[in-house]
């Protein structure tokens, strides 16, 4: 069936809530959704040491600074490593980890709106929020905050890798999108010294990538009080 026209508000209800599966691990919260305005009560536990100042997104997580990583809209609708872009978000197994990248020592952002092809980042007062498209595959993003959501049919475990396929972007050891350079990798709070591409998207991850030098020193996120 076609997709349903997703207003900005409708992406809220449905893309920040947590996980409708025990799987999903500690912290989640419960139900399938929670609005903008919860997620901005929720502000003042939901720090992240690596965005001072920074707006706090309708998510509870800090909008990520800087240009673009990359373009969503490089994100297609074909099936991606045996992941597709479906009609509606599939709850039975739904997590979220947490990607942050460093270019030369300098943020980068993940856009809204990866992994919904044809959708567009519409403003509100909480930053950000991908609206419309023509599907929505298992994982994507909604806010340029770094979060990426799993949200699988199934139990499985992806990794960073389906998810930079499933954006048609490349992740090497010595390129991240649209950034080349000797990638560092930071996965929460441990180096990682295997191919990027597969670190596992487990509850609440949180991964940082340092393309270049000098190598940021890794920033944890709280997911306190986010709902996530």
């Amino acid at each position: 069936m076609a997709l349903m026209a997703l207003a900005a508000g409708a992406l809220i209800l449905a893309g920040c809530g947590s996980s409708s599966s025990s799987s999903a691990g500690p912290g989640s919260g419960s139900g399938s959704g929670a609005s903008a305005t919860s997620a901005s009560s929720s502000t003042s536990t939901s720090a992240s040491s690596s965005a001072a100042g920074a707006q706090i997104g309708f998510e509870g997580i800090p909008i990520e600074q800087g240009a673009e990583l990359g373009p969503a809209s490089t994100t297609q609708t074909g099936a991606v490593d045996g992941i597709q872009c479906g009609a509606i978000e599939q709850l039975a197994y739904h997590i979220h980890a947490h990607l942050a990248v460093y270019v030369n020592g300098t943020p980068r952002t993940l856009p809204a709106g990866i992994g919904i092809p044809g959708s567009q980042a519409v403003p509100t007062s909480e930053g950000p929020v991908a609206a419309g498209g023509q599907c929505i595959y298992w994982l994507h993003t909604h806010a340029p905050d770094g979060v990426i959501h799993v949200e699988s049919p199934t139990q499985r475990t992806y990794t960073l890798g389906n998810f930079f396929d499933e954006w048609h972007q490349p992740l090497t050891a010595n390129s991240v999108g649209s950034a080349s350079g000797k990638v560092t990798v930071v996965v929460d709070g441990k180096r990682w010294t295997k191919s990027p591409r597969a670190i596992p998207l487990v509850p609440h991850t949180v991964i940082q990538l340092s393309v270049g030098t000098p190598v940021v020193a890794f920033k944890p996120v709280s997911w306190a009080g986010t709902q996530l």
